[in-house]
């Protein structure tokens, strides 16, 4: 912002904006930490960025425009490629022949506003506008570019419909590859991948029906349908696929893995493809992996109080394991990237063996099994060992033999990162136990486990407070020690010392303009089950996994459900969102 403090500090105490002893503890803290008066007020929450917006707009005399639910025509919006548009929060809305006016969330922006106008030789007249505003004219790229998908896969019809008639008979490989490198298809899969990469997407489902093939999308951990397309379109889409991943093209029996890089606006991203044959022709799942993802931190993924604490003093012995552990996408491997980069340092020596590599990172030596050579988790995780690791990360242990090679890394001087698959920290043991680990190499091994979930994370401006009813309430109870999560919420400070239930908001998820989602991102839910002593005595004495989850929460650790509704009371999530992904 471009406001003088003290021009700042006049106008929101003439206008009654900010009470004068606001003003004062901002102006201290701007002192302190050497800030402006703005970024101390924002920071403070005495006032918000778009608040500080509208305060610019009229003492710097820079008009202030709401394009919020105003559709902007294509053929201006587009004057400014979309990822210039969302890097800089900049769109274009009006044009005439000598001027084109920009809505920006800063106006400060120079370079962006420079390399526009030497774009379009126009003069550019900036204007300012709200959070709200940016988000809903930056949607229109994303329902403008499904609208020219659309429109290119109806264009490109016949020309696919031509090919498939004139193979005739059963199409030769060579006919396939033909196929796959023609110009329609290409620029078909090329739009669908970069459409997915811009929406989000984690997943990329292709399905074949009887009349048709569905595109549909798994954004924030949820399925959504995408488009619909002709269903000649299949095979060559199919086809292209195949090429891409260098797989056999005349292979249509078995199912088929394969893997392809491609990068959008510098972001690398790789896809794990999979295809099965199915009923109505060949089913194509595509994982949508973020290269060089890192700069990730425990917090940011969810990690807090106590549980936080406990991870942490893991991290810092130099022996022993940590495990993670829940179902397929419940972000077990990033929560393991983000202990990764947090020990990455020159002075260790960090080697994995995972299934596959999702993301590349610097100074660490990552491997892949391949299970097709006989190249397993355990045959790698030998190998390994004699590589002079002082960090190991085994990507998922399925079997005694792995489960045994991690065991004896630990208590051979190594730490060791792992997932297993069960559903909670303290199944965790439970399911060591049955893979035949004897119970006394466990206990003197393991550090903690760590049980997890993703929660999508509700978003600022698509909620609405509410308080827990006393059947609500009651109903949590049941399966939650809701006395426990309150303590932690005034431990660390979310809620003032004398909060209760009745005072504490929680938050629903408001109707949103179609097309938008209420919900943006995930977020962790967490239980970390720390080895104690008495649960060293209980795991050598042969008790249950839910004994052993009773006794650690008898000794302070929260369940997943119990973080969840933490997440919810903080505004983080939802009860129903919680709920949902528990009884999953």
């Amino acid at each position: 912002m471009r406001i003088q403090d003290e021009q700042l500090k006049r106008f929101i105490g003439d206008a009654g904006l900010v009470s004068k002893k606001d003003i004062a503890e901002a102006e201290k803290v701007a002192k302190e930490e050497k800030r402006t008066l703005a970024e101390a007020l924002i920071a403070s929450g005495t006032m918000t960025e778009d608040d500080m917006r509208r305060v610019e707009s009229y003492v710097l005399g820079i008009p202030f425009v709401s394009l919020k639910g105003v559709k902007v025509d294509f053929s201006i919006l587009s004057l400014i490629p979309e990822p210039v548009a969302r890097n800089h929060n900049i769109i274009a809305f009006k044009k005439n022949e000598e001027s084109l006016e920009v809505a920006m969330l800063d106006t400060a922006d120079l370079p962006a506003i420079d390399f526009i106008k030497k774009k379009v030789g126009l003069k550019i007249l900036p204007r300012l506008t709200d959070t709200e505003s940016m988000k809903s004219a930056l949607l229109q790229y994303q329902k403008t570019l499904k609208d020219e998908f659309g429109d290119l896969i109806m264009k490109e019809t016949s020309a696919l419909k031509t090919i498939a008639e004139d193979t005739g008979e059963e199409a030769t490989e060579e006919d396939l590859k033909k196929m796959a490198e023609d110009l329609p298809v290409v620029r078909i899969v090329d739009t669908l991948l970069r459409h997915a990469i811009i929406q989000g997407a984690s997943d990329i489902h292709i399905e074949p029906m009887e009349e048709s093939v569905l595109v549909r999308y798994r954004i924030d951990g949820i399925l959504h349908d995408a488009m619909t397309l002709p269903k000649n379109a299949a095979p060559t889409i199919v086809a292209r696929l195949k090429v891409l991943s260098n797989l056999k093209l005349d292979e249509k029996r078995l199912p088929q893995d394969g893997r392809f890089k491609m990068e959008m606006d510098g972001q690398k991203v790789s896809f794990r493809v999979s295809i099965l044959p199915i009923f109505f022709g060949e089913k194509v799942v595509m994982r949508l992996l973020r290269e060089n993802r890192s700069g990730f931190t425990l917090e940011g993924i969810g990690f807090h109080g106590s549980s936080l604490e406990r991870l942490q003093d893991a991290m810092k012995q130099t022996t022993g394991i940590i495990l993670v552990t829940g179902p397929t996408g419940s972000g077990k491997t990033t929560s393991l990237y983000t202990v990764l980069d947090l020990l990455n340092t020159p002075e260790v020596n960090i080697s994995t063996i995972e299934d596959p590599v999702e993301y590349q990172m610097p100074r660490i030596n990552q491997t892949q099994v391949k299970s097709e050579i006989g190249f397993t988790f355990a045959t790698g995780l030998r190998s390994l060992m004699r590589q002079d690791p002082d960090i190991i990360m085994v990507g998922e242990i399925r079997d005694k033999e792995t489960a045994s090679l991690a065991i004896n890394a630990a208590l051979t001087g190594h730490l060791v990162l792992a997932t297993v698959h069960t559903n909670s920290s303290s199944g965790t043991v439970a399911r060591l136990v049955d893979m035949g680990v004897e119970t006394f190499l466990l206990v003197s091994t393991l550090r903690v486990a760590v049980g997890q979930r993703l929660v999508r994370r509700l978003r600022e401006d698509a909620r609405e407070p509410y308080k827990l009813s006393s059947d609500e309430k009651s109903e949590l109870g049941k399966h939650a020690d809701m006395d426990k999560v309150l303590e932690v919420l005034k431990e660390e400070q979310i809620i003032a010392n004398n909060a209760t239930w009745n005072s504490v908001d929680f938050y629903h998820a408001k109707d949103v303009p179609e097309g938008e989602e209420a919900y943006k991102g995930r977020i962790g839910i967490h239980e970390i089950l720390p080895m104690s002593p008495s649960i060293k005595e209980m795991v050598m004495s042969g008790a249950t996994a839910d004994q052993i989850q009773e006794q650690g929460r008898k000794e302070g650790m929260l369940t997943m459900l119990e973080d969840g509704i933490y997440k919810a009371a903080k505004g983080l999530t939802t009860i129903e969102e919680v709920l949902r992904v528990i009884n999953e």
